[in-house]
């Protein structure tokens, strides 16, 4: 056994693999435990209170809070609609995009601690135990992390025995998929993802099992951006945390959001998971349609290139990479110019964009109309124009002997 009697610092989330954790790394280190949540989304009053009594029943010696949902927008949030970041053109990153925040703060009560130690409840299979580990690295390399559940092996099964056999409490079940919450939506995982051929019933959804079954009347409102960042829904001022809680509600009720996305994991295996991610589709939606109004096309054709690097780079939880540095210095001088109300219509199962108004529109800067009336140019100059741009396909023609 180490002779180390620092404490050791585990990201607790209740379930069941990092409860299993508590006791656990007390029998088998000899050391007290420091259960450590970082809310990124997903826990209310109540929901807080539930996880400290459960962490303390456990063994835990001290259990710590932390809301970073504030955080969770500024450093990540807002890159992330700025990049209108959509993996595999339709996964808003719901829930993984915040691992590297928590891991910062995991590290940071382990410096303020004296913990030379951190431990997390991830499995083998999983993408969140590639980014605990590299963002802790990263952070901390020094810094011993230990991953229980994935390095021992041990299966739902026998967690559940050891807790039983240990007479503490055992974490809710019953629920046949596994839900993870957060700011920017939620993942449903079940016996349809894991093969490539169902989708998962109207009851297993989280914010819209009676979207279809008990429809509501379409709804239209407003979306205002200043800089690229949403300050503002129905014409209501709120701060970007609470605009995205109310229309993850607003939207989430019309079943708008959801998806099932089958992509690549962190360890180059295919994976499938369902999502509800209201706010975040909404918002994206929004954002890009007022972005076709404000920039051009070149500036629109360099943050795409970029946006998707990102995206992977957030999805690997390499967000403390100097790289994601770079490209969110780039998204946000984008963002200057992208300042405009974007009005939408929510319908069962569908946003519609139905316009947008900015005081920067590039289409109302034209003297022109499109398709009507030319304005900048004179007819002679759109002759001569075409007649250039179809040079290189002519001079292709010509080399060819045709």
């Amino acid at each position: 056994m180490s002779t180390d009697t620092s404490p050791i610092i585990l990201a607790f989330s209740g379930g069941l693999d990092t409860s299993f954790c508590v006791p656990w790394l007390k029998e088998n280190y000899g050391r007290d435990v420091i259960t450590a949540c970082v809310d990124t989304g997903g826990i209310d009053a109540i929901a807080a209170v539930a996880l400290e009594k459960r962490a303390m029943a456990l063994g835990a010696i001290e259990h710590i809070l932390i809301d970073a949902k504030q955080d969770f927008f500024d450093t990540v949030i807002k890159h992330l609609i700025a990049g209108n970041v959509l993996r595999g053109q339709a996964y808003p990153l719901c829930v993984g995009a915040e691992r590297g925040l928590q891991a910062e703060r995991l590290a940071k009560i382990a410096s303020e601690r004296g913990a030379t130690t951190v431990a997390h409840g991830c499995t083998a299979a999983g993408n969140d135990q590639v980014r605990f580990e590299v963002a802790l690295r990263t952070l901390n390399p020094g810094l011993e992390v230990l991953a229980p559940v994935r390095d021992n092996n041990w299966v739902r099964e026998d967690q559940l025995a050891y807790l039983e056999n240990h007479n503490l409490p055992l974490p809710s079940q019953g629920s046949a998929y596994s839900i993870n919450r957060g700011l920017w939506g939620i993942t449903i995982g079940g016996r349809e993802t894991l093969t490539s051929e169902a989708s998962i019933p109207e009851s297993a959804w989280v914010l819209s099992p009676t979207a279809f079954s008990k429809p509501l009347t379409a709804s239209t409102h407003t979306l205002e951006f200043v800089g690229g960042v949403p300050v503002a829904l129905d014409k209501k001022a709120l701060a970007p945390v609470e605009l995205i809680e109310q229309l993850e509600t607003l939207a989430g009720r019309y079943g708008v959001g959801r998806g099932i996305h089958l992509g690549d994991t962190v360890l180059g295996t295919k994976g499938r998971v369902a999502f509800e991610a209201p706010a975040a589709i909404t918002l994206i939606t929004a954002h890009r349609e007022l972005e076709k109004l404000v920039l051009s096309g070149q500036q629109i054709r360099v943050k795409d290139s970029v946006s998707a690097i990102y995206g992977d780079l957030i999805h690997e939880g390499k967000q403390l990479d100097l790289a994601c540095d770079d490209i969110e210095a780039l998204l946000t001088s984008s963002q200057r110019r992208v300042s405009g109300t974007v009005t939408f219509t929510l319908r069962p199962g569908q946003l519609f964009i139905d316009g947008s108004a900015s005081r920067h529109s590039l289409l109302a800067a034209t003297k022109g109309v499109y398709g009507e009336s030319a304005g900048e140019w004179t007819a002679s100059d759109t002759l001569g124009y075409a007649r250039i741009l179809s040079l290189p396909g002519s001079l292709q023609t010509r080399a060819a002997g045709e």
